[in-house]
């Protein structure tokens, strides 16, 4: 947002010498030219050239000549001039920027060529950023008169350029998680280039086999031409149980489904929501239209909101979003709710999610940072306190988010509006805000949302930047895929969260005795009780089911109640301590703020043991993959309160030493001590650590059912929930099931 807007048309132009779409996270050398204008630019005046805090494209540089990112910067008159480069002295969300002071004056006509990547000496250019942009601009401000006061140029005449996705490097199959027998549902089959960008540059056969019998699934289709995602409709199943659907391209398995289960229960379906992103009118990537439109038919999720900071929310964009959400919103098929984000900071409060049931209601803000002239004083929150008082009477929700603004949950709590904490964004995974919000007696369910500012919800890839994560998913419990459905489930938590995967994940106390559960109007007489139920009964002895289909192998299932771990179920125990295969997992975070990031340049070293094979699971980045040599493995990655892992397959698993290496932590321990429990090293930070333990050498089973007695007493509240990893390194929680007997 420019301060200054005096003769933007007298103040020059710039141009690229780009012509046509760019791959994203291809190598480029870009040639900006800014020609003086009018006034030209006085004696120790500047230009700045800007990017987007969301782009991940090299970082630049002018002082290696033959390193990547190099820039290269001439004046047509002669004229020397001062460059430096700061990712964060520019007003949001321009806060990449290029200075260009001149020594001496340009008259008009006079001009600045800016090479970015100048690959003359050597350097490979600059590796453009990883996500597609219809209009990436290079956005030039310009300081005339050498007063520190810049004006940027007309809008119309920014340089841009097309950033469009690469060739496919994978295959994604989705189906729904929970449906009806004899409901039509449909298969998608998505193709991404190697950075996650859904892709046309596509032209493949494709053969379907399902697990089980499927009305309407045909054996094979084409994929060409289709936008990146294909899908088979029409399809039902006749009979209850599970069902995934492997995808072939010759001989080959590219893609496997999550499962869908089937059940003759008409109770509820499930239903997934990314209810959390920015577009470029914000902080984000491209257009807040074309943000819903990713979410709905290349996200596929069933549920969207778009969480634009408050203050840079204008009026009238907030008028935008309402008429969008109105014209997106398709019961039965894609919602499109209408909310913010309220950003207060930390110390009153930090970040609120708030969604609104209708259109058509205002926008309390934080503050009014960056819309100081186009918003409405009245409507100010200044606090979290003052929020969810102006939200009393509304029909609203609020969920406490951690962004780069981390919510204090303790500072401001209300349980008519606020039913649940987020514990997963593309920012990281932050289960500290729930042990918060449960140790302060609140009731609250538990949701994951990206935060996505790459234009891509519903499938929000880190890309190469501060995001160390892939955003998270919410699954939720409803009868109907309406406003009304979703609200009045929301308010009752019947919701469960993960780290981006689609699991089938079902939890309850059955075999209640004389039991009621809360509701809006009071309360009501129940024999089971779902995730997220405020229960009172008599039981001494609570019969807790759950019911997993993972779409990946089931790692470790944690049964919890609030912070409490009461049991630990590793599927294939036996399978584990046989294995030659070594999980090294790093985990946490440095602290609950932006610098939360945790850098791990690590290897492990086997003294008698050869790497036969590795997979990395959380590892985002393609351009740092697990680098192996012998008995050695090398990796450079990041935690954000999450994980990351690789697998080692040995020919000896139990002779010898193990060495892990790092800037964090290094220790060395024998491989005898190397068992399914694990070795767990902490290195201080939010729960910063190094974990390993051995896993079976096949891959995990991913389906499970269990059923467990959990005693209760009187004047103890139960707070039960489950947390579940996947071999692949994704996580799930359960929104806790509250139960106390009679006061």
């Amino acid at each position: 947002m420019p301060f200054n807007t005096y003769r933007p048309e007298l103040m020059g132009s710039a141009r690229i010498n780009v012509a046509g779409p760019i791959v994203c996270g291809s190598w480029q050398s870009v040639e900006l030219v800014y020609t003086a204008g009018h006034f030209g630019i006085d004696d120790s005046g500047s230009i700045k050239i800007c990017f987007r805090s969301a782009s991940d494209q090299t970082r630049f540089q002018m002082t290696d000549p033959t390193a990547a990112g190099f820039v290269s910067i001439r004046t047509s008159n002669g004229a020397p001039v001062k460059t430096w480069f700061e990712s964060n002295r520019n007003i949001r969300p321009w806060h990449h920027t290029l200075y260009i002071q001149c020594g001496r004056f340009l008259s008009e006509g006079d001009q600045i060529q800016v090479v970015f990547g100048d690959t003359s000496k050597g350097a490979p250019g600059f590796r453009t950023q990883t996500f597609a942009e219809r209009t990436f601009e290079f956005r030039v401000h310009v300081d005339a008169f050498a007063t520190y006061d810049y004006v940027m140029l007309p809008a119309e005449q920014q340089p841009t350029m097309q950033l469009v996705p690469g060739p496919a490097a994978r295959y994604r199959a989705v189906l729904p998680t929970l449906r009806f027998v004899d409901d039509s549902f449909d298969l998608a089959i998505k193709v991404e280039d190697r950075w996650g960008n859904p892709t046309s540059d596509v032209d493949s056969l494709l053969m379907l086999k399902p697990s089980r019998r499927v009305e309407g699934l045909p054996d094979s289709v084409l994929m060409r031409e289709c936008d990146g995602i294909l899908k088979v409709s029409g399809l039902r199943v006749s009979e209850a149980g599970h069902l995934s659907i492997d995808v072939y391209q010759a001989e080959e398995r590219v893609a496997r489904s999550n499962v869908l289960v089937s059940t003759q229960s008409r109770q509820f379906r499930h239903y997934w929501s990314d209810m959390h992103g920015q577009s470029e009118e914000t902080v984000g990537t491209n257009s807040a239209r074309e943000y819903f439109t990713f979410a709905r038919d290349k996200g596929l999720v069933d549920i969207s909101g778009h969480q634009g900071n408050d203050f840079q929310i204008t009026d009238t964009f907030w008028d935008e979003l309402n008429q969008l959400t109105a014209e997106f919103d398709d019961p039965g098929r894609f919602l499109a709710i209408p909310g913010y984000e309220w950003s207060g900071n930390t110390s009153v409060g930090g970040d609120h999610n708030v969604w609104y049931r209708t259109e058509g209601r205002p926008i309390y803000r934080a503050h009014r940072a960056l819309v100081m002239e186009d918003s409405q004083a009245e409507h100010d929150c200044l606090d979290a306190n003052a929020l969810f008082t102006k939200l009393a009477d509304e029909d609203a929700l609020i969920v406490a988010h951690v962004g780069g603004r981390y919510a204090d949950v303790k500072y401001a709590h209300s349980a008519k509006l606020e039913p649940s904490v987020e514990v997963h964004s593309a920012w990281g995974t932050f289960e500290w805000i729930v042990d918060e919000a449960l140790s302060s007696g609140y009731r609250v369910g538990i949701v994951a949302a990206s935060d996505g500012h790459k234009g891509r919800p519903g499938a929000s890839y880190p890309g190469a930047s501060k995001f160390g994560s892939y955003g998270g998913l919410t699954c939720h419990l409803l009868p109907e895929l309406t406003r009304d459905a979703l609200f009045a489930e929301f308010r009752q938590r019947h919701h469960y969260a993960t780290t981006g995967c689609r699991a089938f994940i079902d939890v309850r106390l059955g075999s209640l005795k004389n039991a009621t559960r809360e509701i809006p109007s009071g309360v009501e007489r129940i024999d089971e009780a779902l995730m997220g139920d405020i229960v009172v009964c008599e039981n001494t002895e609570l019969n807790f089911q759950f019911d997993i289909a993972g779409h990946s192998g089931i790692e470790r299932i944690e049964i919890r109640d609030g912070s409490d771990l009461l049991d630990c179920i590793r599927p294939d125990y036996e399978g584990r301590e046989r294995g030659r295969r070594l999980r090294v997992q790093c985990e946490g975070a440095e602290y609950k703020g932006r610098g939360r990031l945790v850098s791990w340049d690590a290897s492990v070293q086997f003294s008698k043991a050869t790497i036969q094979r590795t997979a990395a699971f959380n590892f985002w980045n393609p351009d740092k993959p697990v680098q192996v040599s012998g008995s050695l493995a090398h990796w450079s990655n990041v935690t954000t309160g999450g994980m990351h892992c690789v697998d080692v397959w040995l020919d000896n698993a139990s002779d010898g030493h193990l060495t892990f290496e790092s800037q964090v932590t290094t220790f060395t321990v024998p491989l005898s001590d190397m068992q399914a429990t694990d070795y767990l090293v902490p290195c201080g930070g939010l729960d910063k650590a190094v974990r390993i333990f051995r896993l079976p050498d096949a891959p995990l089973p991913n389906l499970f059912t269990e059923m467990r007695t959990i005693t209760l007493q009187a004047h103890q509240e139960r707070r039960l929930y489950l947390k579940v990893i996947f071999e692949d390194g994704h996580m799930a929680w359960t929104s806790p099931i509250f139960v106390r007997q009679p006061e």
